[in-house]
């Protein structure tokens, strides 16, 4: 009860503060899920459905998922991954909390880094006039910058695939630079983790894929100064697949 003195005002008003801070819902406002994923679609990039979060759980319900919403549902999602707007629709509607995932290597590449220094690399990129095209932040603390794929040689043996550098699982035992090409995938916006957590566009895919070699250098730079920072001076290197051959 108020006692004259304005400590009930002060608790109220302090109750309409945190009100006033809380997220607004996402679909109230800017694009549909669907819309977002036809998008993504739209500019060839195909899309497989995913786990989506069940608290800080996975939906899958693996005791100990080591990647809780972040992995395809289906083992075939490489031959699964699609651009058809008929098959994506059906997908949305039959599994309307998943989240998806764009298989990388066919189309588009993905240069997965820490958060800041993907905010310092952007910065600078844009900045200098860089055609920088899809980029996404994930609540995890990465971000993603989509790329054109540097495309699969005629010799197999010629190619060095993602997954000799690591597998999407152990993420966190390499903090630095991830080249995401043939056999990885990545979760597209809009996508949600646990703990409230999300994946969403900074810069959409109506921006054009650029070669990744555009990028590198000021992305390994910003790794590098990042890894410092962490006094991790070994990752950046370490941490790196280069598919470099063609």
């Amino acid at each position: 009860m108020g006692d004259g003195t304005g400590r009930y005002r002060g608790t109220e008003g302090k109750l309409a503060q945190w009100l006033r801070r809380r997220p607004k819902r996402i679909e109230a406002e800017g694009p549909s899920r669907e819309e977002l994923l036809l998008a993504v679609a739209a500019a060839g990039m195909p899309l497989a459905p995913a786990a989506h979060p069940v608290g800080y759980r996975c939906s899958c319900e693996r005791i100990g998922c080591p990647t809780p919403a972040r992995h395809p549902l289906s083992f075939a999602w490489q031959t699964q991954s699609t651009t058809d707007r008929t098959q994506l629709l059906r997908w949305t509607e039959s599994h309307p909390q998943a989240n998806f995932i764009t298989a990388t290597g066919m189309v588009h590449d993905v240069l997965d880094v820490p958060l800041e220094a993907g905010r310092a690399a952007l910065e600078r990129l844009l900045a200098e006039g860089v055609e920088v095209g899809p980029v996404a932040e994930s609540g995890d603390g990465r971000m993603l910058f989509f790329t054109a794929t540097r495309g699969t040689p005629e010799d197999e043996d010629e190619w060095w695939p993602c997954e000799l550098d690591c597998h999407p699982e152990t993420m966190d035992e390499h903090p630095g630079l991830r080249w995401h090409c043939r056999g990885s995938y990545v979760l597209v916006p809009p996508a949600r983790l646990p703990g409230e957590l999300g994946v969403g566009w900074l810069r959409g895919p109506e921006h054009p894929l650029p070669d990744p070699l555009t990028l590198l250098e000021t992305l390994t730079d910003a790794c590098a100064r990042h890894a410092d920072q962490l006094g991790e001076h070994e990752h950046e290197h370490h941490s790196v697949a280069w598919p470099l051959s063609r």
